[in-house]
């Protein structure tokens, strides 16, 4: 019920509801129950292994039946948050990619590795005050153009030569099955000219990805907003909430 008044409408609507809602599932209910019962209900999960100011619960967003939401059992308001940038900040992104089981589970089916995606995006394109990582596919023609830009990829953020979901982003490759010791916010804010100063119209997306020779990696992207040019920066639009590869 309590996800259903927050997650019906999609990214960049105006709600009329609590801005703190998910927080206050996450921090009244979720956490609570966890810590009571050993349930995380009306979560899917929360996990407290390393203390609540670095765990995380798991919400399923109504919209779609693969995509789910990671969200801090602290409070973190969201991409431009300065605590995600500290020494021994929680690495979020590492979190959601291993619960990316629960999108393969929702599809029925393993999917591929470069068909996964998790996305954060900016304030100006999303309706909560706490910071939720989207979980889900990645939309076909997504994962098309990024299979074509891989191999030109490097360790630098540069300019996709192609507009993804019509907007201008910027990427760089990671390697590794996973993200441990590589924290996709520090990454943004090191290595993109401008974006430590301007963490709040960042909008991040990691993909996962296989690059040359079968090697397992991610590719990041960033966009940055221009509400002039009528981009919001939410990255979340790089995903297929019907997950059409899992009908495939």
């Amino acid at each position: 019920m309590f996800a259903a008044l927050v997650l019906a409408a999609p990214a960049g609507a105006a709600l009329t509801v609590d801005p703190s809602a998910l927080w206050k599932i996450v921090h009244q209910y979720c956490v609570p129950n966890e810590e009571a019962h050993g349930s995380p209900a009306p979560c899917a999960a929360v996990d407290l292994h390393k203390g609540v100011a670095a765990g995380y619960a798991v919400l399923k967003d109504i919209r779609g039946r693969t995509q789910y939401l990671l969200i801090p059992t602290a409070r973190v308001t969201g991409i431009e948050d300065p605590q995600l940038l500290r020494p021994g900040a929680p690495n979020y992104f590492a979190d959601a990619w291993r619960e990316r089981g629960r999108t393969e589970q929702a599809a029925g089916r393993a999917l591929p590795r470069d068909g996964l995606s998790l996305a954060i995006n900016s304030p100006h394109a999303r309706s909560q005050n706490q910071l939720h990582i989207h979980i889900d596919c990645l939309r076909p023609d997504v994962r098309r153009a990024l299979q074509r830009a891989a191999p030109t990829l490097g360790e630098d953020w540069t300019p996709l030569p192609v507009l993804l979901a019509g907007h201008r982003y910027w990427a760089r490759r990671v390697f590794g099955r996973d993200l441990d010791g590589r924290n996709p916010f520090k990454l943004l804010a090191a290595g993109k000219p401008g974006a430590r100063r301007a963490m709040g119209e960042q909008t991040l997306v990691v993909a996962g990805a296989v690059f040359r020779g079968g090697r397992p990696g991610f590719i990041l992207l960033d966009d940055q907003l221009d509400l002039a040019a009528g981009d919001d920066a939410g990255g979340e639009e790089l995903q297929d909430h019907s997950c059409a590869l899992a009908r495939r």
